[in-house]
């Protein structure tokens, strides 16, 4: 571990031409206050804009110079920037990267035009199913600082402007709260770089991270949609702070595996998951049925969404409940199974390391949870040391948390909240 200013850097040599340096800071929605509620995603929005130090124009143009490509993301639990270009330019990379986040200038005329650009998008938003069931299932699950919204609801736009931004920056983007990651470079290399550009950062005291507590619940959006869309979810009780639950959560969603919008990386792929097999195979009426897992620091959701038509909905949602009840039984998971599954986590996890940036990211989320970045091996021997009682226990605890529901569109025949809720907690 190595420390500036009270900042963490870590740098990963890779055999590349190129490199992704990246600036991690643990500030998101979870943070926000609700006078300040949507400046996650304003900052996302304003990200790499002018600066006391250059114009955006000016830039762009450095950016587009050396063949570069910058972006940013906002979470509930963190704010990532990164920069991507060749190897050679890493200087300019870094000086640019901490300029735009150090000294963002939030002109006010660069501030309305993204607030009109947040409107269309939250617009955009709407017509997502996946996204607002996931967003959902937060509002709904837990009170506190997760429950706050990701996505800026549309009354807080007229509250944000420069100053909120101004002060929601000077509280959040302290030096023991920043990670700075980079993939392809030297780290002595990147601490000569970025020393004297951080090392005047105040060592102020880190915070506690806001409090949340998972309660459970039920969100219906009744919309004009010839579909259903539904999820049921519960808790994952300490979130990565409990590795093995993490780790065991990801091999089971492998397992359980699914269709439609869970089918990224070529065809074919899950064809051999238990709701594959056992749900999109038989009923012709749900579109989508995938297993999803969202997890936080120090919690997180685990569940199905899915898509069905409306007068399928009621029997959708006893086939949801009914794969998520049988995963936690003892002797229902074959060891084939399980090794399969094991495959695909490992399989997965490789392939999205090949990435810098994925890399980049990896280095900085590891660093600012953890305090240090576990190899790659690590993760290997931890998947493949789970077990099929692994599987069940984790499973069941999990089901005997509170059940979260949400759901969108044509919600007419979703059963109610304590008939299914019932189906998990009978005694």
């Amino acid at each position: 571990m190595y420390r500036v200013a009270g900042s963490h850097l870590r740098a990963l040599k890779v055999q590349s031409p190129a490199a992704t340096v990246g600036l991690y800071i643990d500030c998101g929605s979870m943070y926000e206050t609700p006078g300040s509620s949507g400046a996650s995603h304003l900052l996302e929005r304003m990200s790499f804009k002018s600066t006391t130090n250059r114009s955006h124009l000016r830039l762009v143009r450095e950016v587009e110079s050396i063949g570069g490509n910058v972006s940013a993301i906002a979470t509930r639990e963190q704010m990532c920037y990164t920069y991507d270009a060749f190897r050679a330019y890493v200087p300019d990379m870094v000086e640019v990267l901490i300029d735009s986040v150090r000294n963002p200038a939030f002109l006010d005329w660069e501030v309305k035009e993204q607030l009109e650009e947040m409107k269309a998008e939250i617009a955009e938003f709407s017509a997502n199913p996946q996204g607002l069931l996931l967003e959902a299932l937060h509002s709904a699950g837990y009170t506190g600082a997760l429950a706050k919204p990701l996505v800026a609801p549309e009354p807080a736009i007229h509250k944000l402007d420069s100053g909120v931004l101004k002060e929601f920056v000077a509280e959040n983007y302290t030096a023991p709260r920043m990670v700075l990651a980079a993939s392809g470079v030297e780290h002595d290399v990147l601490v000569s770089i970025a020393e004297p550009l951080l090392s005047d950062l105040p060592a102020v005291k880190r915070p506690e991270e806001p409090k949340s507590v998972y309660v459970g619940g039920d969100y219906r959006c009744q919309a004009d949609c010839q579909n259903t869309h539904f999820a049921l979810a519960f808790e994952v009780p300490g979130g990565w702070y409990e590795e093995k639950t993490a780790i065991t959560v990801t091999v089971l969603q492998k397992l359980m595996g699914g269709g439609d919008w869970f089918c990224t990386g070529g065809v074919g792929k899950g064809l051999y998951s238990r709701l594959s097999l056992r749900i999109l195979s038989h009923y012709h009426q749900i579109e989508s049925f995938s297993a999803f897992n969202h997890i936080h620091n120090y919690s997180g959701l685990f569940g199905i969404l899915a898509t069905t038509s409306p007068d399928f909905a009621s029997k959708a949602v006893d086939l949801a409940a009914g794969e998520l009840l049988e995963v936690a039984t003892p002797g229902n998971v074959t060891q084939g199974q399980l090794d399969r599954a094991k495959r695909a986590a490992k399989c997965k996890v490789l392939m999205d390391l090949e990435s810098r940036a994925v890399a980049c990211e990896d280095i900085g989320r590891q660093v600012m949870t953890y305090g240090e970045r576990e190899p790659i091996e690590k993760f290997l021997k931890d998947v493949e040391a789970i077990t099929l009682n692994d599987i069940s226990s984790t499973a069941k605890n999990i089901i005997s948390t509170p059940l979260t529901m949400a759901s969108w569109g044509d919600v007419t025949n979703i059963p109610t909240y304590e008939s299914v809720s019932r189906k998990f907690h009978s005694k």
